[in-house]
């Protein structure tokens, strides 16, 4: 029932009509009982079907990362593009660009603060993706394709368990603040 017919049978059953039986009160709900729910946003919808796990992220870093992900997916293309020419300093060159270095380390840590486990899956991308310039350097297409191979499953598994979920600052400092390491000094 709406809000107003409520009101209206609770004074309908008030007045007994002319029985001389007391009056029955139907019992009220609250309003916020009464309002029905507001249904979930599509994006809510989605993010309840999607069950991977999140990596809270500030909406700059989820930025930073998006753009990563598809400057990895650029050098993956100039790669298979490098290997048909065999032309294998272009491959390290890109390759490079997906490999370890210790910048790529920090951001790696930095952004998997909130996310226990992601760090380190992201970290064997980039050390996987080292396998690749190796191969290149030594001028062996098969193992170019080998590591290459390799350094894709772990895109796409780290893809299969992780999801970005952006959040405020206030959330990140909480979700990051128990997992800062802390400096003490040492005599």
């Amino acid at each position: 029932m709406t809000r107003h017919l409520q009101i209206f049978a609770a004074f309908v059953t008030l007045l007994g009509g002319c029985k001389n039986e007391p009056p029955r009160v139907p019992a009220l709900i609250s309003i916020a009982e009464a309002a029905p729910s507001a249904p979930p946003s599509a994006a809510e919808t989605l993010d309840r079907m999607d069950t991977r796990t999140s990596v809270p992220l500030l909406p700059m870093m989820a930025n930073h990362q998006k753009q990563n992900m598809r400057d990895h997916l650029a050098a993956v293309q100039e790669i298979v593009a490098a290997l048909a020419t065999q032309d294998y300093p272009a491959i390290e060159k890109a390759a490079g660009r997906i490999g370890f270095s210790e910048q790529m380390g920090q951001m790696c840590t930095h952004m998997g603060a909130a996310a226990p486990g992601f760090t380190e899956q992201a970290l064997n991308f980039h050390h996987t993706a080292d396998g690749i310039a190796a191969a290149a350097h030594a001028r062996d297409s098969a193992r170019v394709l080998s590591e290459l191979g390799a350094t894709l499953q772990t895109c796409t598994s780290c893809h299969a368990k992780w999801k970005q979920q952006v959040v405020d600052d206030a959330t990140w400092q909480k979700l990051t603040s128990s997992a800062r390491p802390t400096h003490t000094a040492s005599h």
